[in-house]
């Protein structure tokens, strides 16, 4: 019987860079040549069975944080699962709760946000509080905000858009 997703290791190639689940001959599927890894990882005792709950039910809600942060970071899931070197689909997998990172993963997706690794840990309405209290602290921001309160919500929308595209315009240029 196969492993869970969630539980097989993933690699990549040193020679070809291929991303791939760990094999059983520990050779690369594409180009055969073998798979070194320093240490194998210890395998953990069972200790006892709990049934799985989603991510989204613990006090720790990492997958709308990555989702945030990705959707704030204006990247999309291929963009930040190349920077992990990880395949898209896992990073999906996090996002919709199917799978918890590991620490060496929430350390990497947290280089790849470009974010402290706590950002990814704390729950949500603190972390939106902590953001736009950061926000705040910019002059020009604070003074938008006193006109922002008094549009209705499709003028918002159109606020926000706008702003989008000069942030996704000024990031090009940059």
């Amino acid at each position: 019987m196969m492993a869970s997703v969630e539980q097989r290791e993933v690699l990549r190639c040193d020679h070809c860079s291929l991303v791939q689940f760990r094999t059983a001959s520990a050779l690369c599927r594409r180009c055969h040549k073998s798979i070194v890894v320093e240490a194998p990882p210890p395998v953990p005792a069972p200790l006892t069975l709990v049934p799985a709950q989603p991510v989204e039910d613990s006090g720790i809600q990492v997958a709308s944080a990555v989702r945030d942060l990705r959707h704030v970071r204006n990247l999309s899931q291929r963009q930040l699962a190349a920077r992990m070197n990880v395949p898209r689909t896992y990073i999906s997998k996090i996002e919709n709760g199917k799978a918890m990172p590991t620490l060496s993963s929430l350390d990497r997706l947290a280089k790849a946000l470009d974010v402290d690794m706590s950002a990814l840990l704390r729950d949500a309405p603190t972390r939106h509080r902590d953001e736009a209290g950061f926000l705040m602290a910019d002059p020009f921001l604070a003074e938008i905000a006193a006109y922002t309160s008094k549009l209705d919500s499709l003028q918002k929308s159109i606020f926000l858009n706008h702003v989008r595209e000069l942030a996704a315009g000024h990031r090009r240029s940059a």
